[in-house]
C-alpha cells in the first residue's frame, strides 16, 4: 500500500493512497439490489429533471413555494449522483478502491447535500406554516426574495460546516486497515480506522447528527403543531380538511426521510447495537429512496405542476394529429394549443379560488 506522509507539529500523519469499500461483500442476492438501485437512479434523474424543466420554463411557477420545490429537486439529483453511480461501479467492475482525496470529496458531497435535503424539507414546512397560519400576510412574509435568502443561507451554512468537518479527516493517520464497512466513504466508519486520537471527529459526528436530523426535524414538528392549532380554530370542517390536505405529501416525505435515519444514527452510532450489514443496507436505502419519491409524491401531485404537465401532453398530442402543423379544418395547431392552454389556465384559476387556505 502506497502511503502519503506529511509533517505537522513534529508529528507524522499517514494518509493511505485510498480506501476499499467493503459494505456489500457479504450480502446475498446483491445483483438484484444493484439492479433495483439502477432503476431508482434512472427514475430519480427523470422525474427531478422534468420537474426542474417545468418550473424553470414557466414564469407563473416562479413563486416562493416552487423555488423551495426546485431547490429540493436539484439537491435530490446531486445527492443521488454522488452515491448510486459509485455503488453500481463497485458491482459492475468489481472495483471497490476509492482514492483518498476522492473519498473525502464523496464524504463532503454526501453529507453536505444530505444536510441540504433535511433543510429543504424544513423550508417546505416553513412555506406551509406561512400559507396556513398567516394567509393574509403570506405574500409579504414569504416573498420570492426572502425565500431566495433562506435557500441561499442553507446552502452556505451546509457547505461551509461540512467543509470544516471533512477537512478534519486530514488530521488523522491511517496506519492499519483501510477497509470501510459502508456503501461509500462514510464519515464515522472512516475515522474509526484511524490509529491516532479521533475525539474531535467523534464530537464533530455528534454535531453533524444534530445538524442533519434534530434541528430541522424539531422545526418541522413545531411548524405542524402551529398548523394544527390554526386549523382546529377554523369552524368549517371542509376548510379544515382542505388545509390539512395541502400538507399530506410533505408529511409523507418527512416520515420517509427522517424516521429511518433517526433510528439508524441513534441506535447504531450512539448505542452501537445495530448489525453493521443491516446498517449498510438500511442507510443506503434511506439515502436513495427519498430523492426518487420526492418529485412523485410531493411535487408532481400538486395542482400547479399537474396542470403544466397536462398542457405539455395536450400540446404534443395536438401537434402530432395532422402533418404540416394544421388540423383537418385548416386551423393552425399553435392556435389550438393557445386555446387549450387558455382554457386549462382559466379552469385552474377557478379551482384555486375555491380552495380555502391554499
Amino acid at each position: 500500500m502506497s502511503l502519503y506522509t506529511t509533517g505537522l507539529n513534529d508529528s507524522v500523519l499517514i494518509h493511505p493512497s485510498g480506501f476499499y469499500i467493503v459494505g456489500f461483500q457479504s450480502f446475498p442476492f446483491i445483483c438484484i439490489y444493484f439492479i433495483f438501485l439502477a432503476v431508482i437512479y434512472v427514475v430519480t434523474l427523470f422525474f427531478n429533471c422534468v420537474l426542474i424543466f417545468i418550473i424553470a420554463f414557466n414564469p407563473s411557477l416562479h413563486t416562493p413555494k416552487f423555488l423551495a420545490v426546485v431547490n429540493l429537486a436539484v439537491i435530490d439529483v446531486i445527492l443521488s449522483s454522488c452515491i448510486i453511480p459509485s455503488m453500481i461501479k463497485i458491482f459492475l467492475f468489481k472495483d471497490n478502491f476509492v482514492p483518498f482525496n476522492l473519498c473525502l470529496l464523496q464524504m463532503f458531497v454526501y453529507y453536505a447535500f444530505g444536510t441540504l435535503e433535511s433543510y429543504a424539507l424544513a423550508i417546505l414546512a416553513y412555506d406551509r406554516l406561512i400559507a396556513i397560519c398567516f394567509p393574509l400576510r403570506q405574500h409579504s412574509i414569504n416573498s420570492l426574495r426572502s425565500m431566495s435568502c433562506i435557500v441561499g443561507l442553507s446552502w452556505t451554512f451546509s457547505l461551509g460546516i461540512l467543509s470544516i468537518a471533512t477537512n478534519s479527516m486530514t488530521q488523522l493517520s491511517f496506519c492499519n486497515s483501510v477497509q470501510v464497512l459502508s456503501y461509500f466513504c462514510d464519515y464515522a466508519p472512516v475515522f474509526r480506522l484511524a490509529c491516532n486520537d479521533y475525539t474531535i471527529q467523534w464530537y464533530m459526528a455528534c454535531f453533524l447528527t444534530f445538524l442533519l436530523l434534530v434541528g430541522p426535524f424539531t422545526f418541522i414538528i413545531l411548524s405542524y403543531i402551529c398548523i394544527l392549532v390554526t386549523v382546529f380554530k377554523i369552524k368549517s370542517l371542509d376548510s379544515r380538511i382542505k388545509a390539512l390536505t395541502t400538507c399530506v405529501e410533505h408529511l409523507i416525505l418527512v416520515a420517509v426521510f427522517y424516521f429511518p435515519l433517526i433510528i439508524i444514527f441513534t441506535v447504531g452510532f450512539f448505542l452501537g447495537v445495530i448489525d453493521p450489514n443491516q446498517r449498510v443496507m438500511s442507510l443506503s436505502l434511506a439515502s436513495c429512496i427519498p430523492p426518487c419519491i420526492n418529485p412523485i409524491i410531493y411535487s408532481l401531485k400538486t395542482k400547479e405542476i399537474k396542470t403544466r404537465v397536462l398542457v405539455l401532453v395536450r400540446k404534443h398530442k395536438i401537434g402530432t394529429q395532422q402533418p404540416g402543423g394544421c388540423l383537418g379544418n385548416g386551423q393552425p395547431v399553435h392556435s389550438i394549443n393557445a386555446f387549450v392552454l387558455q382554457e386549462l389556465l382559466t379552469h385552474f384559476s377557478h379551482m384555486r379560488s375555491s380552495i380555502v387556505l391554499h
